[in-house]
């Protein structure tokens, strides 16, 4: 009879060990979210990098994935956080779908992926009377507009430096507070850096509300920037042959994010040698809205996309890309 509880008591515990080894990377993700349902509290001020996802997708991406992956190599000794609007209504984490892109994220010690609640993120900031009046169902781009005032509300609350999901990390930046132009007439939003609570910010978000035109391709954005930027100083002389500054502000010029303009996107992923062309970037940005077609890095190819996954995002490189070409 003891022989027979022992047996079974052990065959109980091997069963469960076999499930929780199976299920341990799903227990680490779900930990790290029970911990870290609201930003308030988890955020060191002026120290965090912010990347955004404000559709219900559970699949990132391989070019998000290393845009995330690329800044906490590039930062290591600052906290990487990936909002994500899917996760906030705990829909159930599937293994086989979104799953792997977590858990390679999830296992970089300086990555922290977190719920996406714009009610927490836009209160307490002239954001929040327009978020209880707009009508996501009836926006035009809804996930972008909802990006630009998640942005500009993120870095005035904390402090730190927002990037999209497109741009791959070459060298940390050496601003704090900083914009960068994307032409010379244009300030893009696709990166930005500034300490917590920055004026600039905060006329940023008045301008927001009070000049919405969420129908208005850029107009939350990009052009939202310049044309705040331009009332405080006089940029209209710019040459693009160096960095100017602003007040406090650093303006970067083009080659530090944008070498290659939007039209010029699809040499991303053609076969030639940059040379020196990306030796002023501190990241590039990879005109992801202009990709209709879906292009992907394909290993193997020698794509200038490809060898910067090698070198800047190695784990992602490894661990989706050749493992997508293998199915």
């Amino acid at each position: 009879m003891k022989s027979r509880i022992l047996c079974s008591l052990l065959f109980v515990f091997i069963c469960s060990t076999i499930y929780w080894m199976n299920m341990e990377p799903l227990w680490t993700l779900y930990k790290s979210m029970t911990k870290q349902l609201t930003a308030e509290g988890t955020i060191k001020p002026d120290h965090g990098i912010f990347f955004v996802e404000t559709t219900e997708k559970l699949e990132p991406s391989s070019l998000v994935v290393c845009a995330v992956e690329s800044a906490s190599q590039m930062y290591p000794k600052r906290t990487i956080y990936f909002f994500m609007k899917g996760l906030a209504k705990g829909e159930t984490i599937n293994k086989n779908s979104f799953y792997k892109a977590i858990q390679l994220l999830s296992s970089i010690k300086n990555i922290q992926i977190l719920p996406l609640d714009f009610e927490e993120v836009f209160n307490n900031t002239p954001l929040y009377s327009w978020y209880q009046k707009v009508n996501p169902a009836t926006e035009t781009f809804w996930p972008h507009v909802s990006a630009d005032g998640f942005r500009l509300a993120m870095i005035w609350k904390y402090g730190g430096m927002y990037m999209d999901t497109d741009i791959i990390s070459l060298k940390p930046v050496p601003e704090v507070d900083f914009l960068a132009f994307e032409n010379v007439d244009i300030i893009n939003n696709a990166v930005f850096g500034f300490q917590r609570h920055d004026q600039f910010l905060w006329d940023c978000m008045e301008d927001f509300v009070k000049n919405y035109r969420g129908y208005m391709w850029g107009h939350q954005g990009p052009r939202l920037l310049t044309r705040v930027i331009k009332r405080q100083c006089e940029i209209s002389g710019f040459k693009d042959v160096g960095d100017i500054t602003c007040r406090n502000i650093s303006i970067l010029n083009t080659r530090r994010f944008y070498p290659l303009p939007h039209p010029a996107w699809e040499r991303y992923f053609q076969v030639w040698n940059p040379h020196d062309t990306f030796n002023n970037s501190y990241g590039l940005h990879l005109w992801n809205f202009k990709n209709k077609n879906n292009k992907q890095v394909i290993p193997g190819s020698n794509s200038v996309a490809e060898n910067l996954f090698m070198k800047h995002c190695p784990l992602t490189y490894e661990f989706i890309v050749k493992h997508a070409s293998r199915k």
